[in-house]
């Protein structure tokens, strides 16, 4: 062999005529996505048997090289759902793993199939039709999890606890009413998980490497066949948008983030000083040292899991913020980010669904707490503005009350009639009924109010919103 033989690249690479050398291995590795990607690999298959029946109604190929290939996927998918799928580095990607062993099986009719598309609008599609389906098992994992919220709410209903801002006492709310308020907030993440998913059903096969092709196609027997809305209808935006990724992503970690704020109360009210709930043992942990410990390390890991996703959603935009049309091989770097994000999400709502099923209430420790810190100054107040004190005077009353029950180490109700009179003679018999605990959640009886029988009613109409 002489020295200006060239070697031939290996036959592994589909783009192999171009090149002199192979790619070394290193780089093989480095480039490679088939340790993560092949869980594409049914939405892969789905999205190319539509793709090679369009072509044969198109009459690109012919009905024996779709029967080929029909009958090679079917071979495939049995192979993959059996876990014997012989997945290779070598051939780089899912696309390329399944485009190889259906052309070991079908011959030449596997090699036709890659007509009229390119891996640039084919990974678009896949990725779209596995987040299609995540987002569906997402809102699901959030149904329970509202469903488990309901449930607890709706026996608290009446279990009066502290309402806090700046984490101290404030007003007196119901156990049921602050449940309520997460309920709402997973409410609004389905919603925004559901308007994602409008975005993301849009078909970008047909696109091809970016400026369509030349043969005849019809992108609309594709999308009806595989579900799509509609299409994405510029070639370039299509093989080259993440967005629908980078707002999935968004709407997950405002999911994690509601879940980090019930985290980090159901620590607290766990915790001695609190004494609010019990969470079950099978999500709590011990101490290696201090026999006594009960550590509530579910709320606590998915507070810490929360920043996890908020990092993938930072990583997409970055991945994004400066790639020039069309597709880049940037782009490889949106599946980890994408899947762990699913992954961490489904995890984290299914076990929280049970966790909060679960919870044992404290309803003396709740209540005891709602006695401290004068949580119905502003019952007293309201009680001298409707007996004609404007209300910014009655304000300054009050606060004077407060300072001397604080004085004397009492509650308000504590002072009796004669020093609350002290701090305005519109005091009568009847204001000991707004001192009570009770009294004042059945003040609040208006829509979105905490009085037992506004949460009742919530809960009712949330409970009709899941069906």
């Amino acid at each position: 062999m002489s020295k200006n033989t060239k070697k031939t690249p290996p036959a592994a690479a589909t783009w192999s005529g171009r090149f002199a050398e192979p790619v070394a291995e290193r780089v093989q590795r480095y480039t490679a996505s088939v340790s993560f990607d092949q869980r594409l690999a049914e939405h892969d298959v789905r999205a190319s048997l539509a793709h090679a029946r369009m072509l044969t109604a198109c009459a690109v190929i012919s009905k024996r090289d779709l029967a080929a290939i029909e009958s090679g996927m079917r071979t495939i998918l049995a192979e993959l759902r059996g876990g014997k799928f012989k997945w290779s580095l070598a051939a780089e990607d899912v696309h390329l793993n399944i485009e190889r062993r259906l052309t070991a099986l079908a011959g030449d009719a596997g090699k036709r199939l890659h007509t009229a598309r390119s891996r640039n609008d084919q990974v678009a599609t896949d990725v779209r039709l596995w987040l299609r389906d995540a987002i569906d098992a997402i809102g699901v994992r959030l149904v329970a999890l509202q469903t488990s919220l309901v449930d607890l709410a709706e026996r608290h209903a009446a279990t009066v606890m502290p309402g806090f801002t700046h984490l101290q006492v404030a007003q007196p709310v119901t156990f049921g009413h602050h449940l309520m308020a997460y309920f709402e907030m997973f409410a609004r993440d389905r919603e925004r998980l559901g308007d994602c998913r409008k975005r993301a059903n849009r078909l970008p096969l047909g696109a091809a490497a970016l400026a369509g092709t030349s043969y005849p196609i019809d992108r609309d027997m594709v999308a009806k066949e595989l579900g799509f809305d509609g299409l994405c209808e510029n070639s370039l935006d299509a093989v080259s948008d993440r967005d629908f990724a980078i707002e999935f992503c968004a709407a997950a970690a405002l999911v994690m983030t509601h879940i980090s704020r019930l985290s980090e109360e159901l620590v607290l009210w766990m915790s001695p000083r609190y004494g609010f709930i019990r969470l079950p043992d099978r999500f709590c942990t011990g101490s290696s040292i201090m026999p006594q410990k009960k550590n509530p390390d579910v709320p606590e890991l998915a507070r810490g899991k929360s920043g996890r996703v908020t990092g993938h959603l930072m990583a997409l935009l970055m991945l994004m913020k400066a790639q020039p049309l069309a597709y880049n091989k940037d782009n490889q770097e949106d599946k980890e980010p994408l899947f762990d994000t699913v992954d961490t999400l489904d995890d984290t709502l299914a076990i929280f669904a049970e966790l909060v099923a679960g919870i044992e209430v404290d309803a003396g420790a709740m209540r005891a707490a709602a006695l401290e810190g004068h949580a119905t100054a502003t019952d007293l107040a309201d009680y001298l503005t409707k007996k004609g004190l404007p209300f910014r005077d009655a304000h300054e009353a009050v606060a004077r009350a407060v300072r001397a029950a604080d004085a004397r180490g009492c509650d308000l109700a504590a002072l009796g009639l004669a020093e609350l009179r002290s701090f305005s003679p519109l005091v009568g018999t009847d204001v000991f009924k707004v001192l009570t605990l009770e009294g004042s959640l059945a003040s609040r009886d208006h829509a979105g109010g905490t009085a037992p029988r506004r949460v009742r009613a919530a809960a009712r109409r949330a409970r009709k919103s899941l069906k």
